[in-house]
């Protein structure tokens, strides 16, 4: 099993975080998006999207990170990171796909690119952006499991709402924005940084991360 990803991108933290939960071996296989490889003849050959993780895996190559886990997660059945109970599954996916449609769109790197080059917008006004985009999908979030009633995880172990959740934590930082009123969030968030799958899946521990050349 081989994936191509970069290690800042949180489609390809996400298949990091949920290869790690499954107990999975794989090779990492960097993919430089600022240099535009993603793009180039060779990559959309096998993925016409030109958009990373790609997974090599199962004589396939796989694309489109939320198809992906849900993939792993059929094909390598021990340590689910779906519930078994029906309505338990729905949740996870009603919120993690809260994260996957609602931000990665307006936030991924081709759009922040855009709106630089196209529309002369200054970082600043870019960051802007961010997290007004971050704040209309986590707030609302924070509500939900308030209502939940979460404790360190949605469940009772980090499943596939933690593996989407994460990544846009992360990047969520990088672009400065206030958790101080979202205290589920930042719990989760505390609660699997603590575990060693996520350590090893954290952009700080790709070995593409220039701190690590």
């Amino acid at each position: 099993m081989r994936l191509h990803g970069y290690y800042r991108s949180s489609t390809s933290y996400r298949l990091r975080i949920a290869l790690e939960l499954k107990g999975l071996d794989y090779e990492y296989v960097p993919v430089n998006l600022l240099e535009s490889e993603q793009k180039g003849a060779a990559f959309t050959s096998r993925n016409p999207f030109g958009s990373v993780p790609l997974l090599e895996a199962g004589g396939m190559d796989r694309v489109q990170s939320m198809a992906q886990i849900e993939w792993l997660d059929e094909a390598y059945t021990d340590r689910p990171l779906l519930p078994t109970d029906l309505d338990d599954r729905y949740v996870a996916r009603e919120l993690a796909y809260a994260i996957a449609t609602e931000l990665h769109a307006p936030l991924n790197l081709p759009v922040l690119k855009y709106l630089s080059n196209e529309y002369g917008k200054s970082q600043e006004e870019i960051g802007v952006w961010y997290r007004h985009w971050l704040a209309r999908t986590l707030d609302p979030l924070e509500q939900r499991l308030a209502q939940l009633g979460t404790g360190d995880f949605l469940f009772d172990s980090p499943g596939f709402f933690e593996v989407c959740l994460l990544p846009q934590v992360y990047n969520a930082r990088r672009f400065e924005f206030d958790f101080s009123d979202k205290p589920h969030i930042e719990r989760i968030e505390r609660a699997c940084l603590a575990l060693p799958e996520f350590q090893r899946a954290h952009p700080d521990a790709q070995p593409d991360n220039p701190d690590n050349s």
